[in-house]
């Protein structure tokens, strides 16, 4: 018997495997496809999956294999300028290709001692008091005291759950594809630039060996999901939109993705939790999907793990919906906002006018990047410091740097103080004493996540917040 099942090898399913895997939690990931899914859908990391990465000791790998930018555009395509100021040390995109994120996330997992099983897939499960049943399409039956589906838009693991994902339906699909290109690089980026001043669902992106990612609005919204897409559809809408199919050839990858926006009614029920993709799907307006994804998986590691290893208190797994319903329901809300500006109809192209102006405002820059980045969010932990709940970025300290600490996915107390103790929770929490120049309060506490769960100085007030996330003191 497994602690965990994990349903679904992508992103957010290797993140939550290792998560679970620094606490000792056995899990096992369960993956339909035979070998890793290749196709490039996303392009990239947003400043808080950077610092996820950064918190795990991850980072290096990444940037070794990545492209850093900093320049307009992320949102709807609008702003001229990477805005100043952000409030983390990693100010940038990271241009990195899914299948490598994939790729690093996977190598990690296994590292950390996750079993990884592929050519899965799951067509039933049945929980009770004390665990959850995955029936295989071999006939094969698991049992593991929790399941999380991680398997993407059309999860199965939601639809056998029963679980509503209300939302609307596509109203525009997109071509993309990965393909061969006769016309010339200067050809391309001429016409393309002409084209996208009014349809920004537009452009070839080169990708090495001859190949290149081709993305083109579809003629319609088709009504059957799994209907093929050609090479002629490509060739057919590129000569609508530029007056030429570039002599495109030699297809690789051939999809569609559409507009909609649907966000489950729960991410739990019971001992099954849903996570990425599974609890919520939106266009790929500002590269935010992978990334919600990632962010989810860290959010719900450490409490689940909690939960598995008997220190959790009680409701601390809730908050996983209650932290992240919210902000899924907020980037829904974002990339119906960007797709309405990309309309190509004379309403939306005012309105895309008009915000054009307001970007180049650097506040209103730096909020809209903020939205997407995820470097502003806050969760709800009630009144306080203004600092409670929300993430920790980077800082440097005297004799190391905040997210060198935080490798090890526990709690933190960064104590400047010296005065402080977590004595009876030293198996779930750090107590590091140093100081920063880059922090003005006494002393924080930090979630195995990284948000601020008390800041302070006082020894009893410290002593009722850690219980609240830490649960009971050991002895």
């Amino acid at each position: 018997m497994f602690d965990v099942i994990v349903v679904g090898g992508g992103p957010t399913g290797m993140m939550l495997a290792a998560e679970l895997r620094l606490s000792g939690v056995s899990t096992v990931v369960l993956d339909r496809m035979a070998e890793p899914f290749e196709f490039v859908r996303a392009l990239g990391l947003h400043a808080r999956s950077i610092e996820v990465m950064d918190q795990r000791g991850l980072l290096d790998q990444f940037l070794a294999l990545g492209q850093q930018h900093r320049v307009g555009g992320f949102f709807a395509g609008l702003g001229t300028s990477w805005p100043e100021g952000l409030d983390t040390a990693h100010s940038y995109v990271l241009g990195i290709p899914q299948p490598v994120t994939e790729r690093l996330l996977t190598e990690h997992a296994v590292r950390l001692g996750a079993e990884i099983r592929r050519g899965c897939e799951l067509v039933g499960l049945s929980q009770d008091e004390d665990g959850v049943t995955a029936e295989l399409a071999d006939g094969t039956r698991l049992r593991s005291r929790y399941l999380v589906g991680c398997d993407g838009g059309r999860s199965t693991v939601r639809k056998l759950l029963g679980v509503d994902f209300p939302g609307e339906p596509s109203r525009v699909e997109t071509l993309l594809g990965e393909m061969q290109v006769t016309a010339d690089p200067e050809t391309l980026a001429a016409v393309s630039a002409e084209v996208r001043k009014t349809q920004t669902r537009f452009g070839f992106m080169p990708l090495g060996d001859g190949f290149y990612r081709v993305i083109v609005p579809a003629e319609g919204v088709v009504e059957d999901r799994g209907a093929e897409t050609t090479l002629d559809e490509f060739k057919e809408q590129l000569r609508a939109y530029a007056g030429t199919d570039f002599g495109v050839h030699s297809p690789r990858r051939l999809s569609r993705f559409g507009d909609a926006t649907r966000l489950a009614e729960r991410y739990r029920v019971g001992r099954v939790l849903l996570a990425g993709d599974a609890a919520h799907i939106h266009p790929p307006t500002g590269g935010q999907g992978l990334n919600l994804g990632i962010q989810d998986a860290f959010n719900l590691g450490w409490k689940l793990a909690a939960e598995v290893n008997g220190w959790a208190p009680e409701g601390l797994l809730d908050t996983y919906h209650t932290e992240r319903h919210p902000v899924a329901a907020d980037v829904l809300d974002n990339t119906r906002a960007q797709i309405q500006l990309m309309s190509a109809e004379p309403g939306p192209q005012a309105v895309r006018r008009l915000l054009s102006e307001l970007m180049d405002i650097e506040e209103v820059n730096r909020r809209l990047i903020e939205k997407l980045i995820a470097i502003g969010l806050r969760y709800d932990f009630g009144e306080g410091h203004e600092l409670l709940g929300r993430r920790m970025r980077d800082i440097g300290l005297k004799r190391s740097r905040l997210y060198g600490l935080m490798h090890g996915g526990r709690g933190l107390l960064l104590d400047q103080t010296g005065r402080l103790s977590v004595a009876g929770w030293e198996d779930r929490v750090d107590h590091v004493v140093d100081v920063s120049d880059e922090l003005d309060v006494p002393a924080v506490l930090l979630r195995p996540d990284g948000h601020v769960a008390w800041v302070g100085e006082d020894q009893q007030e410290l002593l009722g917040a850690l219980p609240t996330w830490f649960g009971a003191a050991a002895g």
